[in-house]
Formats: C-alpha cells, structure tokens, sequence
C-alpha cells in the first residue's frame, strides 16, 4: 500500500485526473445506482466552493499590501488584453454562426424557475449593488465582484500597517493557498465522482442529442484557444507564442476543466506563474482578477446560443448589430461572477438586442444547462489558461520593448 501511494503522489496531476475520468466513466456505464461515488464529487466541489472565495479576498488584500511605491508592474496591459481578449472571443462567435448557423428545438424551459436580468442597465445595476455587499457576505455567498472590490479597499488600507500585521496577512495567504492545493491533489477523486454522476444521471444520450451545439461551442473556444489567443500573443511578443499557449492549456486549463471554477484554480495559475519567473507583485493580483473579468469563454456561451435563438426565429442580423452584441456581451461577461446562474442567465440580456421576449429567451437558457456538462468545463478552461497566458504576454512584451530600446 505504501508503495501504491508513493508511486501515486509521484504520478502528474493530469494522469491521475484521467485516471479519475476513464474509473467514473466505467463505473457510471456499469454500476449507475451506486451513489456514494458520486457524493465524492459533490464533497470535492463543495470543498472548492468554501475556500475559493477566500482565497481571492486573502490573495487581493496580500499582493496590494506587500505594494511599494515605484515597483513596476504591467497590470495595465494585463487588464487591455483581458478585455481585448474577451470581446475578441465573442465577435468570434457571431462570425463563426455566419459560418455554421446553428438552431433550437424551444420547448418548456427547464430553467423556468430562474429570473434573468431584463437588460444591461439591470446587470450594471446589480454590478454595483455586489461591490457594496457586506465583506463577510460576499466572501459566505461568493460573490466575486464583492470579494475583490473589498480585498483591494482593505490591501490599500493595510500598506501604511507595521510589518508584523503584513506577514500575517502573508501568512493567511499561504496557508489558504495550501489548503486549496490539498483539495485539488484529491481532485481525481473527486472527479470520479463528478464523471459517474453525469454518465449515470443523463446518460452517453446527453453528449449525442446536442451534439452539433456542443460541437460549434467547443470549438469556438478551441479556436479562440489556439488561434485567437497566439495571435494577440503574437501581436504584443513578436515570437512564436505557441510554447507559451500550450504550457498554459496543459497545466491550466486541464485542471480547471475538471474543476470547473476559475477561483479555485488561482492557486494551480500562481504556481504556473512563479514557473514562468513572472513578477510577483504583477500575477499576485492579474491572476485573481482574471478569475473575475477575464471571460472570453463567458463570451462565446452567450454569442454562440444568443445567435442561435435569433436563427430558430428568423431574426436577421446584420454585421452593425452582430457588432453590438459583441460588445454587449463582452461587458456582460465581465460580470458573468456577480449574476446567479453565470454566463447563461446572461443569454437574456443579449436575445433583448433583438426583441426576443424573455420566456423564449429562458428556453434558450435552458438548453445551455443540459449541453453545460461539456460547456461549463471548456468555458472555465479556456478563462483560467487565458488568465496566466495574457499576464505572461503583459510581462515578455515589456521585457522585449526593453531589449528594444
């Protein structure tokens, strides 16, 4: 036994997670009623979801503290290619419906039970009441923008503090980023539980019924993964960005596919940065900012099934307002972490651009719950790997501008 679990501590991350998936998908296939399985992949998102918030208030609060006057950081082309980023992604998913134009089969929604935002003035409104929640509620109900608004009121407030106050805000880091790294080490068992709960409840059906959605969905991302991101890359290092967009999709974004929280996969993006000998004092606070607004994934779940919605109904759409969509849902997006229900209980903001009444704009919603098996996983894969790509591209394009000159 001791050599079983030596030899499986020495073992990548990634091989033990696929290991996790082929024994959840057997198990789901072969033994569906044997629930206990799944409650390990209930205990490991739950786990997920109690830390993450923390972590993000702690990481924020931590990196602004430790901040002096005249240490040079790029977070400002972090945050330029965060939004160029995520508004690129999702004019990529309007030009991609010209090219495969996708429809529906509306029927009941099955999220009927849930209430959309009517509009983007009600999602900047809700916006803004997040970042005034009380701290200790923000941090209960995970609401990130809250979280982070609070985490850099009280990091500015404590760079005036004495040092031993500042070493135990350091420390506090430290040890929650510990913890988050214990709960995803068990992250292969935990997704064996998550992979069974899937097969055994819906069924291989669910990966075939919506197939040809999940198909343009996924390989959106994958483009804007692959071509889209290399080439912003490109752009700002003027050098083969595909090493570095690579790196980053293996040890972030498979992580993040299974855990399906882009939180929580701070700590994984932290230790990919330090690999990367980023400057700290820049990943400490991009990262877990892009947790929050970098959303190109975010992006392409509401273009991809907004223009699928206007196609069922015979909609057209010329390019000035397919143009204006991106936009809409770039900024949505954005705040895709402080609206309940995510990236799809967006949808209805951008089906109103084409006076698409809210209960057919719910059965588009609805739809995106049963493909968000696959979608939810590719969405956070690509945001998080995107998180560490983008700061890594701000800090090389500075080092290159420096060579230059």
């Amino acid at each position: 036994m001791k050599h079983f679990i030596r030899v499986w501590n020495q073992t990548s991350l990634i091989k033990r997670i696929a290991i996790g998936v082929v024994l959840g998908l057997i198990v789901g296939l072969l033994a569906p009623k044997l629930s206990v399985v799944g409650l390990l992949g209930d205990m490991f998102v739950g786990g997920l979801k109690a830390v993450a918030p923390l972590l993000v208030f702690v990481l924020v609060a931590n990196a602004l503290s430790q901040h002096e006057e005249g240490q040079r950081t790029n977070m400002s082309t972090v945050i330029g290619l965060y939004l160029v980023g995520t508004f690129t992604a999702a004019l990529v998913a309007v030009l991609v419906n010209y090219i495969f134009p996708l429809e529906l089969t509306l029927s009941k929604s099955t999220a009927s039970d849930l209430s959309a935002p009517q509009g983007v003035a009600e999602v900047f409104q809700t916006l803004l009441l997040k970042i005034v929640d009380n701290p200790i509620h923000a941090i209960s109900t995970a609401n990130y923008i809250g979280v982070l608004a609070w985490a850099v009121v009280f990091g500015l407030a404590m760079r005036n503090v004495s040092e031993t106050t500042k070493e135990l805000l350091q420390t506090m880091a430290e040890v929650t980023s510990q913890v988050v790294r214990w709960i995803i080490n068990l992250a292969p068992f935990g997704i064996l539980g998550l992979v069974f709960k899937t097969i055994s409840e819906n069924g291989i059906k669910v990966l075939t019924d919506y197939g040809l959605l999940i198909a343009v969905l996924v390989g959106t991302m994958f483009f804007v993964a692959l071509v889209v991101n290399p080439l912003i890359a490109f752009v700002m290092m003027r050098k083969n960005p595909y090493p570095l967009v690579l790196r980053c999709l293996k040890e972030s974004g498979v992580t993040a596919f299974f855990t399906r929280s882009s939180a929580a996969n701070i700590p994984v993006n932290m230790k990919l940065c330090e690999d990367l000998g980023l400057n700290k004092d820049t990943y400490s606070v991009s990262i877990p900012l892009g947790a929050t607004i970098n959303m190109a994934g975010a992006a392409v779940t509401i273009n991809v099934l907004t223009m699928a919605a206007v196609n069922t109904l015979d909609i057209p759409v010329d390019f000035p307002t397919a143009f204006l969509l991106s936009i809409v849902a770039a900024i949505s997006a954005c705040g895709a972490s402080g609206v309940a229900g995510g990236s799809l209980l967006l949808i209805p903001v951008a089906c109103s651009l084409f006076g698409i009444s809210n209960d057919l704009a719910m059965q588009v919603v609805g739809v995106g719950f049963i493909v968000g098996v696959i979608q939810d996983s590719c969405e956070t894969a690509l945001n998080s790997s995107t998180d560490v790509l983008f700061t890594a591209v701000a800090e090389k394009s500075a080092w290159r501008k420096k060579k230059v000159s």
